[in-house]
């Protein structure tokens, strides 16, 4: 039986961090990759990131007595052809940073007006166990990308990630309103509902005493 346990497929403690507050109270020890180094690393080289976050699960799933639940997530900028996608977190190479990230992001978009700077955070969360994919989860959030950072709340490109309904950058919100909007806030409530469940039916049930069946027949025949 699986045990009560969930691994966070990432070691980026903003990500974790989320993660934790959008699904806390199920009574589940949550855990990163950060506690289990000897895991090693997954190479994300999908195209998407359902190929990443699908693949990232199950690796780990193989090697964690528990439930594993990775997302690959990251901004498409609809100026930029959908960059940088799954690139997002090394879209300025190696040794990327969020600060070179976001100066590599403003310097593409230059001399984009403000209306062709559309851009959206998607992510895709899924959730294996042993081997085996037991759902997963999406979520997207609409936005456009602003020529300076504003905020310092969150992580990634959020301090140029503007919000129009909220009229504030990712940045510049809390993180309980963040989550209320974000495309890992919408993935992360799906996957708590479904967890919800899925560990009333797993757990509750094994903890059930079981009926002495020899016990039962004896009395019975009686």
């Amino acid at each position: 039986m699986t045990e009560r346990r969930l691994l966070l497929a990432t070691t980026n403690q903003g990500k974790v961090r989320e993660i934790k507050k959008l699904l806390r109270g199920l009574g589940l020890r949550i855990e990163s990759l950060k506690d289990y180094p000897e895991y090693g690393s997954f190479e994300e080289t999908g195209n998407t990131f359902e190929e990443n976050s699908r693949g990232k699960s199950l690796f780990y799933s193989q090697k964690y007595p528990g439930l594993v639940l990775a997302e690959d997530s990251g901004l498409e900028v609809e100026a930029l052809g959908g960059k940088p996608g799954v690139y997002s977190a090394r879209f300025s190479g190696p040794g990327a940073t969020d600060e070179k990230n976001i100066k590599r992001l403003l310097s593409l978009l230059v001399d984009v007006p403000e209306n062709q700077r559309k851009a959206r955070f998607v992510c895709v969360a899924t959730l294996s166990q042993g081997g085996k994919v037991l759902k997963i989860f999406k979520g997207k959030v609409q936005g456009v990308i602003i020529r300076e950072p504003r905020g310092a709340n969150g992580f990634g490109y959020d301090p140029v990630f503007f919000y129009p309904p909220l009229k504030k950058t990712f940045a510049q919100l809390r993180a309980s309103e963040k989550n209320l909007v974000s495309h890992r806030g919408q993935a992360l409530r799906k996957v708590r509902k479904f967890l919800e469940e899925y560990l009333r039916k797993n757990f509750i049930q094994a903890a059930r005493p079981r009926k002495n069946k020899s016990r039962q027949k004896r009395v019975n025949s009686c």
